[in-house]
């Protein structure tokens, strides 16, 4: 008779992973390109911008075609969001679809999202003293962590490209999922921006108490540790090294 209270928990133990499973996945920021076999995370001012008008030229090119085709295929329909299908067809999606997702500095994030709002009048320190105080919960795409939008653990993206190397990575990305070596690439200019906010980085975050340094370092801990940022001064210098610096 042990048998069947082991195995209702068991199965309700699946239940509820595939519950956990799927409301992780119906995160309207994972996006599906059925005509060219893509599935990526869209977070604002990581580059996705520059990426969607790149597939959207290719789509305009009627010769363009896939050199290796897709396993699994079957329609779809035309559903643009991850969240709009049902656990199968997220499974089948995750399977035969090329997986990317965009990274950038998560600070960077910040000072994009502050000056894409400088029309409501706040300074750089009361916009980082909302965003602490609204906490995760309430917390805009703009900011939310990359980890909490894109889900890294449990989607094993095949191309994790990163902020200011998109013009190499992303030629890189087309070639290797079966287009041809003549396809015309637009002009990234995220190098260049990433330059201007590495300075700006110390300008703005200089403004802020410690202790708003170190609350936000709290706040994007796991997509530092998810993620291989190549330089963050405010990461290395108050959440890694705790260097007191006002």
């Amino acid at each position: 008779m042990r048998f069947f209270p082991r195995a209702i928990i068991l199965i309700l133990v699946g239940f509820i992973s595939l519950l956990w499973w799927h409301h992780h996945l119906s995160i309207p920021q994972q996006q599906v390109n059925h005509n060219l076999n893509f599935l990526y995370c869209k977070i604002p001012a990581t580059g996705v911008e520059e990426w969607e008008k790149l597939l959207e030229v290719i789509l305009e090119n009627e010769n363009v075609t896939l050199q290796a085709p897709v396993p699994y295929h079957q329609d779809f329909g035309n559903k643009m969001a991850l969240s709009k299908y049902n656990l199968t067809s997220m499974e089948t999606l995750l399977k035969a679809y090329t997986k990317v997702v965009f990274i950038r500095d998560p600070f960077h994030r910040l000072m994009s999202a502050y000056m894409h709002r400088l029309a409501d009048n706040q300074t750089f320190k009361e916009f980082i003293d909302y965003i602490l105080y609204s906490g995760l919960k309430n917390a805009s795409v703009e900011w939310t962590p990359l980890v909490k939008l894109c889900h890294p653990c449990l989607v094993q993206y095949d191309y994790i490209i990163m902020f200011g190397f998109l013009g190499n990575e992303v030629h890189h990305l087309m070639l290797r999922t079966g287009f041809s070596d003549n396809i015309q690439m637009p002009k990234f200019m995220d190098s260049k921006i990433q330059r201007t906010y590495n300075w700006l980085e110390e300008q703005m975050f200089s403004e802020l108490s410690l202790m708003q340094k170190k609350s936000l370092c709290h706040f994007f801990r796991f997509d530092f540790a998810a993620f291989a940022f190549p330089r963050s001064l405010l990461w290395d210098l108050i959440c890694i090294s705790g260097n007191r610096i006002e």
